[in-house]
């Protein structure tokens, strides 16, 4: 019986959260449990060493900094102006909202690396625009939730960075690592809208000559100069010294968060109303995340301490699975459970125990963490719980209706489960 109690610890912890328990304290707090049962009262002195360890990680100090850089870009305005600007340049080009919406997804992603505020930000000044220009609901809400969620892969990544320390390699690595995948992706994208645009030109029509000669008369070089180059130089100073070697990453985000800050003041959007906003708004979504993180350390400590890990290698090694099949195995795993849970549930509940598997079987992980982000990817946009459904739903005019949203993401899914196979049959298009 004890032998199966690791694996008895993950399901349940697994079915409670899918009832809707909240996931740091049923992580965190059937760990102790189990874990008091077990190990007696000394349980207590290891979780506390391990949290005291995670507290020191210079590298999760990266975290509130780059979702106050992303929340203070959305405030002040910037991302609005810059999807504006790209929807107009690009409006006489068939599909070409779409292309501009894509586009912008990718660069918001560059600069912030969240995707509730991408995806909001898009859906507001976006969608509306699309709709009133005679595009399709589907494709609309299928290319903004698509495009808002490329902050997953395109560094810096929140989600990169949560995996560099889950699977205890260089964040700047992946980040690294992650550049040409996420190029790749943006221009898969782009192509599908292109392709569609020509199957289907009455769905993607394009911008009026009257909106396109109205924002050409409101000083069309300066704007476009003013959206571009503000955006691209915190790209060029928060990439740009991590992949020189100037900058740790959480360097790079403390940089990020104060040029976001530097941007709103030249917009003359910054005020104390504001950051105390964007302040509350990112301790917020710190709290969870390392509320969560709590429970995970909990968790891996119980679950490695009952020997969970060699028990899965044991029914590996038993089941003659070799590197190839147990990665399969977890990419199909990982993409069922972003259906039900969040990207953030799956990386500190199920990367950690199959990471020790991976490194068993010699696997570079660092290929591993881009896979896995990809993967997640896919869990924004999957219902019933794909957040970026919501977000966009919440936002979106009443005439867009939900099966809309749900119909117009499976092509992009569809992209990016191709995209994911051919990363694994091709590593070298990360490395």
């Amino acid at each position: 019986m004890m032998e199966y109690l690791p694996l008895i610890l993950f399901g349940v912890i697994f079915l409670l959260i899918l009832i809707g328990y909240p996931v740091a304290f049923t992580l965190g707090g059937l760990s102790v449990l189990v874990g008091l049962i077990v190990f007696d009262i000394d349980f207590f002195y290891l979780l506390s060493l391990r949290v005291y360890g995670t507290m020191q990680n210079f590298v999760l100090l990266a975290v509130p900094l780059f979702i106050f850089m992303g929340m203070m870009l959305e405030k002040s305005g910037i991302a609005e102006k810059l999807l504006y600007t790209m929807s107009m340049m690009f409006g006489q080009v068939r599909g070409g909202l779409a292309i501009a919406v894509v586009v912008v997804g990718a660069m918001l992603a560059a600069s912030t690396g969240i995707v509730g505020a991408t995806v909001v930000t898009m859906g507001l000044i976006s969608l509306p625009t699309m709709l009133k220009n005679g595009y399709g609901p589907r494709i609309s809400t299928g290319v903004i939730a698509s495009s808002g969620t490329l902050g997953q892969i395109i560094p810096p990544s929140v989600v990169l960075v949560l995996l560099g320390s889950v699977l205890n390699v260089s964040v700047g690595d992946l980040f690294l690592a992650a550049v040409v995948p996420g190029v790749c992706l943006v221009g898969i994208y782009l192509l599908y809208i292109i392709i569609y645009g020509q199957i289907y030109p009455e769905r993607v029509p394009k911008v009026s000559k009257e909106q396109l000669q109205a924002f050409k008369s409101e000083g069309y070089t300066l704007e476009v100069l003013k959206s571009f180059l503000f955006p691209f130089i915190l790209i060029l100073i928060v990439l740009g010294s991590i992949f020189a070697g100037v900058a740790s990453p959480t360097e790079a985000a403390g940089v990020g968060a104060f040029g976001a800050m530097v941007l709103a003041v030249v917009n003359k959007k910054f005020n104390l109303k504001m950051l105390k906003g964007v302040m509350q708004e990112t301790t917020m979504l710190t709290s969870m995340v390392f509320m969560i993180l709590v429970g995970a350390t909990a968790f891996s400590l119980v679950f490695r301490g009952l020997e969970g890990d060699k028990f899965l290698l044991h029914l590996i090694e038993s089941a003659n699975l070799d590197a190839t099949a147990f990665l399969i195995l977890v990419m199909v795993i990982v993409f069922i459970s972003g259906f039900f849970i969040d990207f953030i549930e799956i990386v500190f509940i199920l990367v950690p125990v199959v990471a020790p598997i991976f490194v068993t079987l010699g696997v570079d992980l660092i290929w591993i963490g881009i896979l896995l982000a990809i993967n997640l990817q896919t869990s924004f946009l999957t219902p019933p719980f794909g957040f970026a459904l919501f977000y966009l739903k919440g936002v979106a005019p009443p005439e867009v209706k939900t099966s809309h949203i749900y119909q117009g993401i499976i092509p992009f899914v569809i992209i990016q489960l191709i995209f994911l196979t051919l990363l694994i049959l091709f590593p070298s298009i990360i490395s």
